[in-house]
């Protein structure tokens, strides 16, 4: 089966053309009507009276090349099939309609297809009457020793150059010699863990070696130059780097871009891009460009970096602004800065005091709690991950650890109740403990304003209704304890009226088909039809111990 979306095979390119004319953020571009087998785009603000620069190749290498038609870059791009070179006919088409008496140039990557296809109609071109120079690109350095370097993603830097001269007016051979100064002064070399999909029907799967990493990419899937054992980041730019630094000038300040091949995340970019402000070349960098997706291989799996020696000239062309949708601007490297934090200590402060009543309840209470771990676990083990017990009894075990070691502020309840906030959160774990901090810390908050006991309560289930987003009737402890709250409010001696109110709201759960909040809402009516929620049954159980202690 085919990895891509696309709507008929025949149309892919042109499907991509339409989409990209249609989110340029210029309103620039157009395609050249012709034969349908021809697929050109132009800017609409053409002007003949400059250099015309046009460029191409196959397609599959998007945003190339019609990501950088506009001004100060591209007057056309020729759009091929899929990694194949636009016919002859294509080309000159695209020069006809572009070029005037200042002339065209052509910017070619260095495969055979692209240079004979544009070469020849160059030739008819010139034939015609029209000026036409031709610039080939080879900026791969993979094989030092290849007459011919194939042109990858640094030919995107000779297209900033040649179109920055291009739009101020200079004539064809100053346009010419200052792209040929760039294209000599650029050097690429891209990695992939993976080659790229195919857009056919039937899609053989990528090349790809588990743990290793091609070195020496090309931009149509062919193999590298080399597999290399290692996919760490670090590793592999810190060996990219190294045979960029013996193909550079020893000397020269440098611009570096970094070019995603397509298939890698936004994250993995910025991790490569970490690596190589760590890396020897840094200290010569004065303008990085990307990390972008500029000169792809569809979904290939891999990066390239690129360095551009600066002088003068080149510099002011690459920095210059432009009117293109994929042209990133260049940005200085820049140092991680870090900035002084402000923030106040959230651990809750307090001194351990006593009060027997209240160390009575906490007793009752987290006793009940540890005692229903295994029940309680039994029960989520038919609506949920089997570990509401052991959630909870945590939670108790602690708070039980600091009454027994008297580390609690027993006669400041709303400190008290910051405290087994902050501890639920550490030690419960999950989106319950989370929950229950949010109940205590909320309650211990509006405690500490003057309101009682069954106002705060109430108010620190507010606040866990809304962080949690459940209420009650969604099939969670809230079913039991929101009941028992209100009652509470209404009866604050009552211990009684409080239970009862949980435990019918807690059997309310076993009749309910349907959750909406929690793990349970995973499940189907059947496997929740006549099993009670845990949470609603600790929250039950705990009111019930309460009541039978001589509490109320």
């Amino acid at each position: 089966m085919s990895q891509f979306f696309f709507n008929q095979r025949t149309q892919l390119v042109n499907d991509v053309i339409d989409g990209t004319i249609i989110t340029s953020p210029w309103n620039n571009l157009a395609r050249l009507e012709s034969d349908p087998a021809i697929r050109i785009v132009v800017r609409r603000d053409l002007n003949k009276d400059n250099v015309a620069v046009i460029s191409g190749g196959g397609s599959g290498h998007e945003p190339a090349h019609v990501g950088f038609i506009g001004k100060g870059m591209l007057t056309a791009a020729v759009c091929g099939d899929v990694f194949a070179s636009p016919s002859v006919d294509a080309v000159l088409t695209a020069i006809q309609a572009v070029t005037g008496d200042a002339g065209c140039l052509l910017i070619v990557k260095n495969y055979t297809g692209d240079r004979l296809n544009f070469g020849l109609a160059a030739e008819k071109a010139r034939r015609l009457g029209y000026n036409v120079e031709m610039l080939i690109v080879g900026d791969d350095i993979s094989l030092p020793d290849n007459k011919h370097p194939r042109g990858i993603a640094g030919t995107i830097l000779v297209h900033k150059v040649a179109g920055y001269f291009a739009e101020r007016g200079y004539n064809l051979a100053t346009v010419l010699r200052e792209a040929q100064y760039a294209a000599s002064n650029t050097f690429s070399l891209g990695v992939a863990i993976s080659s790229c999909h195919l857009p056919q029907e039937t899609d053989a799967a990528p090349r790809h070696h588990a743990g290793h990493a091609e070195l020496g990419m090309g931009i149509h899937g062919e193999p590298g130059a080399s597999v290399i054992a290692t996919q760490n980041s670090a590793q592999v730019v810190t060996l990219m780097v190294d045979k960029l630094m013996a193909a550079l000038p020893e000397t020269g300040r440098l611009a570096v871009m970094i070019n995603n091949l397509g298939g890698v995340s936004v994250a993995e970019m910025a991790i490569i891009t970490r690596e190589l402000a760590n890396s020897p070349l840094h200290p010569r960098i004065d303008w990085l460009i990307g990390p972008a997706s500029l000169v792809t291989a569809l979904d290939m799996k891999g990066f390239s970096l690129t360095a551009i020696v600066l002088e003068e000239s080149i510099e002011k062309a690459l920095l210059t602004e432009v009117e293109t949708s994929s042209w990133p601007t260049p940005v200085p490297p820049r140092e991680i800065n870090c900035v002084p934090s402000s923030q106040r200590s959230a651990c809750v402060e307090f001194q351990p005091s006593a009060n027997t009543l209240v160390a009575r309840i906490i007793e009752h209470v987290t006793g009940t709690l540890s005692d229903l771990e295994a029940h309680l676990n039994a029960l989520d083990a038919k609506v949920g991950d089997g570990d509401t017990g052991s959630t909870f009894a945590a939670g108790a075990r602690e708070i039980a650890d600091l009454l027994h070691r008297q580390q609690l502020p027993l006669d400041n309840l709303a400190t008290l109740f910051a405290l087994i906030g902050e501890r639920l959160t550490v030690v419960m774990g999950g989106s319950s403990g989370v929950l229950m901090s949010i109940f205590f810390t909320a309650a211990g908050q509006k405690l500490g304003q003057g309101a009682d006991v069954a106002e705060a309560l109430n108010t620190g289930l507010a606040q866990m209704k809304f962080y949690g987003g459940a209420d009650e009737g969604d099939r969670t402890m809230i079913d039991a304890l929101q009941p028992a709250l209100t009652s509470l409010l209404a009866q604050p001696q009552n211990l009684q009226a409080a239970f009862d109110a949980a435990q019918a709201g807690a059997e309310r759960t076993c009749l309910s088909s349907k959750a909406n909040a929690g793990r349970a809402s995973y499940l189907s009516g059947d496997s929740l039809l006549g099993n009670m929620d845990p949470g609603a049954h600790a929250v039950a159980m705990v009111f019930k111990a309460l009541t039978e202690s001589e509490l109320g």
